[in-house]
């Protein structure tokens, strides 16, 4: 009886250890920790969803015109690294210029704002080769609002192009690690 009367009083006090630390928790005021992994992110606006190649002369001139745009980018801290890409991802249609694999009748030169390095040279784009825009190095960190960017789009003025409207698609990929 003894025995069974010490077990009965051990858990008793362990009934009141338990409401006690579960009657602790509740107070005037609280505390939470809070944690936050921030990984690499890239983002892109087209300010320019239809870029016009016209013209100066009616002389055989290159088609020229420029395509606006606004990036976001974050890079990792340590070896991160990012890019803007463009690609022709719908040719010109039957009678319009035709850029193949290696042509260089369609080319652009950029500017863009800091942290990014646009391109130093023309890059060419066909249905093939997509050009670099710019590139990013490690711990690259663009504004909240996003930082500028454009592209001036050179097309040769080929003779055997047939008059009339031709539209193509350009995709610009941006990305960080």
């Amino acid at each position: 009886m003894k025995h069974l009367r010490n077990i009965i009083v051990a858990a008793a006090v362990c009934m009141l250890c338990f409401t006690a630390t579960a009657n602790a928790q509740f107070a005037a005021t609280g505390t939470t920790t809070l944690s936050l992994t921030v990984a690499s992110e890239a983002a892109l606006r087209i300010d320019s969803p239809t870029t016009a190649l016209t013209t100066a002369t009616t002389v055989f001139d290159n088609y020229t015109g420029t395509t606006n745009f606004t990036y976001k980018i974050r890079s990792t801290k340590t070896g991160g690294s990012g890019t803007i890409t463009a690609a022709l991802t719908t040719p010109f249609g039957s009678g319009g210029p035709v850029l193949p694999s290696g042509s260089t009748d369609l080319q652009f030169t950029c500017v863009v704002s800091s942290p990014g390095t646009g391109c130093t040279s023309a890059q060419r784009v066909n249905i093939v080769d997509a050009g670099t825009v710019a590139t990013f190095g490690t711990d690259a960190h663009s504004a909240r609002a996003g930082n500028s960017g454009s592209v001036a789009w050179t097309l040769v003025n080929d003779p055997v192009y047939e008059t009339g409207t031709h539209t193509a698609t350009v995709t610009f990929t941006v990305s960080a690690t």
